[in-house]
């Protein structure tokens, strides 16, 4: 194969750089020294992916639903509602590089996950094997069930996923019956929120939405960030702070707790623990999942009672 430089103009007009060469000339040969890739240029790599990531960014800046954390909770709010409504814009905005929260080990670093029946539905629907032990299931590793919702979810073609990006505040308006709605998320990258003490004018950029999915965790350095901000906003006294572990009270204090705790916020998963006053759970997982397949009927209810204009909401539905 042989390959040419040769001056191209861009749409930009700005010249580059390009090799001369078909994908066809790509050989895979694992049996010698034959392996060959189709050839690049180190431009067309940039390109491609600020490109596709602006473009998102522009077109998602109004969304119809914000999920705030990819956790359990949040991964299974996003697959549930995404998977129900294709026609939503759903946003997924997370602080971490790796998606997946606490969710990737059991308990204590241990591999396995254990699941309280009947969250072992949610595993049928999604295809992913665990062992049965009467009123709760075990999959073998916690990574198993992670990456295949999450494989799950970013499949879905309506739902973008802006990983180490740093949700730092939350827009609120005054909606049509004159109180106080959250109405978006303020954004930055999470390496830019952990330094503003370190670096001056960095400023967020924004997105709005009818409504915001807050899923945080509990305690951490970004955990409870939005039951947090209420408190600081004024729109909750105090933190009702997360009591001790107790399973059998955590778990449907929190499936049952899911809910638009303000207008336009939903809350779930342990984030409710502190916003609430509820247990911990625990090294086990039913729910988390049954939070986020709640929240995705909570956004549902809201958007279906809502008139929606411009990414906001403008008026009830009439009955």
């Amino acid at each position: 194969m042989s390959l040419t430089a040769v001056e191209t103009s861009t749409p930009a007009s700005e010249s580059t750089l390009r090799l001369v060469g078909k994908a066809e000339d790509a050989v895979e040969d694992y049996t010698g020294s034959g392996y060959r890739f189709a050839p690049i240029e180190e431009a067309q790599v940039s390109r491609a992916m600020i490109r596709r990531y602006f473009n998102t960014m522009y077109e998602r800046v109004v969304s119809d639903v914000v999920i705030v954390g990819a956790g359990s909770a949040g991964l299974s709010c996003a697959y549930s509602l995404a998977s129900r409504r294709p026609d939503l814009k759903i946003t997924i905005i997370e602080a971490n590089v790796a998606p997946g929260g606490g969710a990737w080990l059991g308990g204590q670093l241990m591999t396995a996950m254990v699941i309280r029946k009947p969250a072992d539905n949610f595993l049928r629907e999604l295809g992913v094997p665990y062992e049965d032990e009467g009123n709760f299931v075990v999959v073998k590793h916690a990574a198993l069930f992670t990456s295949t919702l999450l494989s799950r979810v970013l499949a879905l073609p309506n739902v973008v996923l802006m990983n180490a990006t740093a949700v730092e505040d939350l827009i609120t308006c005054t909606d049509f019956e004159g109180q106080q709605r959250v109405a978006g998320v303020v954004t930055n990258w999470t390496l830019v929120a952990l330094n503003h003490d370190t670096q001056s004018c960095m400023d967020p950029a924004t997105i709005t939405a009818p409504v915001i999915v807050t899923a945080t965790g509990h305690d951490g350095p970004m955990g409870a960030f939005s039951a947090k901000r209420l408190v600081s906003m004024g729109f909750t006294k105090e933190l009702g702070n997360m009591r001790g572990l107790d399973m059998n009270r955590s778990e449907p204090a929190i499936v049952n707790g899911t809910r638009e705790v303000i207008p336009g916020l939903v809350m779930a998963g342990m984030e409710l623990a502190e916003h609430d006053g509820a247990n911990r759970m625990g090294p086990t997982f039913g729910g988390m999942i049954g939070s986020g397949i709640k929240a995705a009927h909570e956004v549902l209810r809201i958007l279906d009672a809502s008139q929606i204009k411009g990414g906001k909401v403008v008026g009830k539905v009439q009955q």
